[in-house]
């Protein structure tokens, strides 16, 4: 008896002691993620002159001189600032919208459909994933230039419909969260394709719809490459390409300041957004790592 009583303490006390060294790793680690946006908020509040110093742990008073300048100042002429967060904004969302949606109207036609070429479908769209933006760029530049799309935002959008890596994640959360009876029951009841898809499939798919929209949306938020080929007219760029545009300016007219407050103002929507959507982020990511 006394063995057994033991064997159960030490047992408890390391399962305690896992626990206590896993929450000292997260801790850690949530320190490591948090640490890059107390630096970016502290060197947003500091002058050129301070930031060419070296860093201090210590804010500065100059963030609103710095954003004074970047709304204000000399940059404001050739960095419209306000547009490019509109069209950040605009471009993302619906990005994240229309791409959310039609992979999983994908993902449902490959997991409720059965169809001689349903396998093949699955592979080559998975294939898709293997070849990088950059090798289709040339070939999708002149496609836009034959279509008259350039500066426009439609290349921008529509392409984001066809994303692989989402179908292939809805898919995958369909197989754990979408039985088949569901569908056939509503089709016994004589609902239509549509309607079992916009009322059935699509509820049951809000977790996964919540993760794979805030990834797009930031994917396409963050998105330089594309953009800066597509879009000319200063008024119709996105942040990324006004960031880079500042830092590349004059070196007399340079100015760190402006360019971390310029970094902070473009993740405080993406910030925002996540919150809003973190509890679904949560349970979206746990019930699709979990295949039953």
């Amino acid at each position: 008896m006394k063995s057994d009583k033991e064997a159960k303490v030490s047992k408890g006390m390391g399962i305690k002691s896992r626990r206590i060294i896993a929450y000292i790793v997260l801790v850690i680690i949530s320190f490591l993620c948090l640490s890059w946006f107390y630096v970016l908020f502290i060197n947003s509040t500091r002058s050129h002159a301070e930031l060419t110093k070296g860093f201090t742990p210590v804010p500065s008073s100059y963030l609103m001189i710095n954003w004074k300048n970047l709304s204000g100042g000399r940059a404001a002429s050739a960095l419209p600032i306000w547009y490019g967060l509109f069209n950040s904004f605009f471009i993302s969302t619906l990005s994240a919208a229309l791409c959310t949606y039609f992979s999983t109207m994908t993902a449902y036609a490959i997991h409720a459909y059965d169809f001689k070429m349903k396998k093949f479908m699955f592979t080559f769209i998975l294939m898709i994933m293997m070849i990088p933006t950059q090798v289709t760029a040339l070939g999708f530049l002149q496609l836009v230039g034959k279509m008259k799309l350039d500066d426009s935002f439609i290349p921008l959008i529509i392409p984001a419909m066809a994303a692989p890596v989402t179908f292939f994640y809805m898919k995958q959360y369909m197989e754990s969260a979408l039985p088949l009876s569901l569908v056939e029951a509503a089709r016994i009841d004589g609902s239509g394709e549509f309607r079992t898809f916009n009322s059935i499939v699509l509820p049951l798919m809000k977790p996964a719809i919540a993760v794979q929209a805030i990834f797009t949306f930031v994917t396409s938020w963050n998105n330089y490459f594309t953009p800066a080929l597509i879009l000319h007219t200063d008024k119709k760029k996105t942040l990324p390409i006004l960031i880079a545009q500042l830092r590349s300016t004059d070196w007399l007219k340079f100015d760190m300041g402006q360019v971390y407050v310029m970094i902070l103002f473009s993740i405080l929507p993406v910030i925002v957004i996540y919150l809003l959507l973190s509890r679904q982020i949560v349970q979206g990511v746990a019930m699709g790592s979990v295949k039953g």
